[in-house]
Formats: C-alpha cells, sequence, structure tokens
C-alpha cells in the first residue's frame, strides 16, 4: 500500500493501460479516482495538471475537468495560488458513507432473498467468494479488493437493481479509500470471506432477515476498524 510516495508515473500508466478504452475526460477521470481510492495518489498530495497531461498524453484541458469532477466529488481541494491537492480522508464523509451504502446494500440483499437469484447468479456469487479465498494465501491486497467490488457489484446486478450500485458508487469514495487502508490492516480477511458467504447462503436460503443481519455485520466491521487505522496512519485522515 503506498501511503504517502510521490506521484508515480509507472504506476498511474498500469491503471491507465489497465482502464477501459472511451472518451478521454471520462477514462481520465476514472483513473484517478482510483488512484485515490487506492493511495497511489496519497492524501495531501499535490497535483499537477501538467504532470498528469503529460503521464497520459493528453492536454491539460480534460485534466482541468477531471480535477473539477473530482473536486464536486469531494476528492480534491483546489486551492487559489496554491495548487490541487487530494484531500486528506474525512471520518465523517466515511460514517455516512457507510449509512448511506448500508440502505441501500440492505434493501438489495432482501430483495434478492424474498424474490430469489438465478442459479447463474448464485454460481457467480459463490465463485467470487472461492477467488476472495484464493487471493488470501496469495497475498494479493490489490486482487482482494477488486473482487470484493464485483461480489457486491454482481448480487446489486443479478437481484435487478444495477441503478442502485451505480448510484452508492458516486457516494462511497472516503468509505472506499478506508477499505482499501484495511486491506490487510484492518478485519482479517478471513472474516470479510466469511461475511460474504453469510450473505449468499441466507439469500440462498431465501431468508430476508438473515440477509439483513448478515450485510449489516458485513458493512459496520468498518466501524470497528476505522479507529484503529486512524491511530495507525494519521496523516491520511482530516483532523476536523
Amino acid at each position: 500500500m503506498n501511503t504517502g510516495a510521490p506521484l508515480t508515473t509507472t504506476t498511474l500508466q498500469t491503471l491507465w493501460n489497465a482502464s477501459e478504452a472511451g472518451h478521454v475526460r471520462q477514462r481520465l477521470y476514472d483513473v484517478l479516482r482510483h488512484a485515490i481510492i487506492r493511495l497511489v495518489l496519497a492524501p495531501g498530495q499535490a497535483l499537477s495538471e501538467k504532470e498528469i497531461a503529460d503521464t497520459f498524453e493528453v492536454s491539460r484541458q480534460p485534466v482541468r475537468e477531471a480535477f473539477i469532477r473530482l473536486s464536486e466529488a469531494g476528492l480534491v481541494e483546489v486551492r487559489p495560488q496554491r495548487g490541487t491537492f487530494v484531500v486528506k480522508i474525512s471520518p465523517q464523509a466515511v460514517y455516512s458513507a457507510r449509512f448511506v451504502r448500508e440502505a441501500i446494500e440492505v434493501a438489495v440483499a432482501k430483495s434478492a432473498a424474498e424474490q430469489g437469484l438465478s442459479r447463474r447468479g448464485m454460481e457467480d456469487l459463490l465463485e467470487l467468494v472461492e477467488r476472495q479465498r484464493r487471493t488470501i494465501d496469495s497475498g494479493d491486497y490489490d486482487r482482494f479488493y477488486v473482487l470484493d467490488e464485483a461480489f457486491h457489484q454482481t448480487l446489486s446486478r443479478e437481484a435487478g437493481h444495477e441503478s442502485a450500485w451505480r448510484f452508492t458508487e458516486e457516494v462511497k469514495a472516503h468509505f472506499d479509500r478506508v477499505r482499501y487502508i484495511s486491506v490487510p490492516d484492518g478485519t482479517p480477511l478471513e472474516t470479510l470471506v466469511d461475511q460474504h458467504a453469510s450473505i449468499v447462503a441466507a439469500i440462498d436460503a431465501r431468508d430476508p432477515e438473515a440477509a439483513e443481519r448478515a450485510v449489516q455485520a458485513h458493512l459496520r466491521e468498518l466501524l470497528t476498524s476505522l479507529p484503529r487505522l486512524i491511530d495507525r496512519f494519521p496523516d491520511l485522515f482530516a483532523t476536523h
């Protein structure tokens, strides 16, 4: 995990090369957002329009537009006469994002348990759980995070509520930054995978109440680990 290294062109290039081809403005925004969430661009770090433009071989205009969108998302701060900086993680924003995400994902899981999922949907979720288990042994924490995202997105899609996932993505950036720090420094990964398995089991049993409890337990892990993470990485968090 990068917790404060200078802007790393190679790593940003890797994210750029791995991103989906498309309109440069959207692609640039997505890559910078992911870089902030994954701490490639660290909290408090200054960002240079010219450096980013040179890194991705684009003009400065789409970089400027990406900075504006990132500012609106609460991930960067534009300080007049001083520059643009990655904002530190706001604990209050984390708590707010968790509240919103829990409300949405509880509703999705209960809907899935009430209506049931297709056999293909259940198989996809179980496969993601097992793939996460395998990453624990290999220590591939980046892959664990990607699979964690895929689990929640797949559940929303298979339950017929993919728009709910898209809305959640818009509000959970600070939450995701803490999730990324917490792998592997927070809740044991085995616990997180077991919680995913419990969500799937509750849906398979068509038990909405059990599905609700399983999602709540999973998403509230952050409430336990956040104070420890603030103590361990104080420079990453805002103090006001």
